[in-house]
């Protein structure tokens, strides 16, 4: 409904209608306007109706549905051969007016549907078996917001210590059958230990019968506080520890495909203007090479050589030190590049070769690899991916010197983010983020 009546609010605005032969094209546009929406939520599905949604991923999921049928739109009429000059403005007017509308409105069904569950309707009828610290965990988390539409009636537990200390102590685990009957359950959690794999196996079965939705909430939760990924091989589960979107191929294919687009043509078009006005420049301010060349950790802790403009003299320490606030060995000239980010532009041949990214986690010396690795847990997952450019830990102010384990850590977690949360889109948003804070200058880059 919403993009139809965008649509025609559109077409009537623009007043692309009164073209004499735009009224031949129009049912063909709204059909291909609807066919392309059909391919879009299908590829990325509403979910208005999930019990646990905030309005951020509302309009993320809003935004990348627009997108998707922007793409599909576009192709049908290029396939079509259909002219698409006398609709350049009518396509820029409703998909700007079709992502703000679009936006508002699942947003604001959230909110209903949020106010409505809080009238006590449209809510799951929960009980929890097992009342132990995974247990107690699960409860706190669904009692958060009435609106989420969870309505806990209680805890099945065999330890009767716990009666008195629960928040609502239903019975012992041989009592859960009779009383779903009776309350007529919606959904069962177990959080009972594995060890106690006959009273689960009975309860699931019991909830397989009667049309129970039955879930098992895994021991491992206690100490892994974080969103796993059931995978299968053959009939057997497998749990994964992490998201990572560019394990599939076609990611992999589109991120690389840019990588080599991108390097490609900054290498031809603006590099040999950088390399001669810079080069000189470089070669005024110290004696030494333009490029300066270093081995630096990438992707599965494979070494490689990073290419960077040359910004401080020639010393010993250029492995092993990193550049610190009013640092002798940074020459005048390399201040100015290391501000602006330009002595990175050389990295763009390390991407053509394959050994970086335009986006991703920045490469490390191999002395801080050695170091990091050993004091913090998580360090060596960034290398999963290739490292960039520029990242998600450079745009959120982590650029530059790193004084403390715990300014390496915070670096650390926004690169591991990254790689759990990847899309096309984001690396554009990095990339546009990079290009204004190379205009700015850094602050943090001495």
């Amino acid at each position: 409904m919403i993009l139809n009546l965008t649509f025609f609010v559109v077409y009537k605005w623009t007043g692309i209608y009164q073209e004499d032969d735009f009224n031949a094209k129009i049912r063909i546009i709204l059909l291909l306007l609807n066919f392309s929406y059909i391919f879009s939520v299908y590829l990325i599905p509403v979910n208005i109706y999930k019990p646990v949604m905030f309005t951020d991923k509302v309009a993320q999921r809003a935004l990348s549905v627009i997108a998707m049928h922007l793409i599909i739109f576009i192709t049908s009429l290029f396939f079509l051969q259909l002219d698409t000059d006398s609709l350049f403005h009518f396509v820029i007017y409703f998909y700007i007016l079709l992502f703000v509308i679009f936006t508002v409105w699942r947003v604001i069904a959230r909110e209903v549907l949020k106010i409505y569950r809080k009238t006590g309707r449209n809510y799951k009828r929960v009980i929890i078996v097992g009342a132990g610290k995974t247990g107690m965990d699960l409860y706190a988390e669904l009692k958060k917001e009435m609106a989420y539409g969870y309505n806990i009636y209680g805890f099945f537990d065999d330890n009767l210590l716990l009666k008195n200390t629960l928040p609502n102590y239903l019975g012992m685990t041989h009592e859960v059958e009779d009383y779903a009957i009776q309350n007529d359950i919606d959904e069962i959690y177990c959080a009972l230990p594995s060890s106690q794999d006959e009273k689960i196996l009975r309860i699931f079965n019991f909830a397989e019968k009667n049309m129970i939705r039955f879930f098992i909430v895994p021991e491992f939760s206690r100490y892994l506080k974080k969103r796993l990924y059931l995978e299968s091989i053959e009939s057997v589960p497998v749990m994964a520890i992490r998201s990572e979107p560019l394990q599939s191929l076609h990611n992999r294919i589109i991120k690389r495909t840019f990588d080599i687009l991108f390097s490609f043509f900054f290498l031809i078009i603006f590099f040999p203007w950088f390399y001669i006005i810079l080069g000189i420049l470089i070669k005024l301010s110290s004696p030494g090479p333009i490029i300066f060349k270093q081995a630096r950790t990438g992707i599965y802790g494979k070494d490689f050589d990073c290419y960077k403009f040359r910004s401080m003299r020639m010393n010993e320490d250029a492995d092993e030190k990193q550049a610190e606030k009013d640092d002798p060995r940074v020459t005048k000239f390399g201040h100015f590049l290391r501000r602006y980010n330009l002595d990175e532009i050389p990295q763009f041949y390390n991407v053509l070769k394959g050994d970086m990214s335009v986006i991703g986690p920045r490469p490390h010396m191999l002395k801080h690899t050695e170091l990091y690795s050993t004091l913090i847990d998580k360090y060596m997952v960034r290398h999963l991916v290739k490292p960039g450019v520029t990242g998600w830990a450079q745009v959120n102010g982590y650029r530059g010197e790193t004084k403390t384990t715990k300014q390496m850590e915070d670096r650390v977690k926004y690169d591991v983010w990254y790689l759990e949360n990847w899309t096309f889109l984001l690396d554009l948003k990095i990339l546009f983020v990079t290009i204004i804070n190379m205009f700015k200058g850094e602050k943090n880059a001495y």
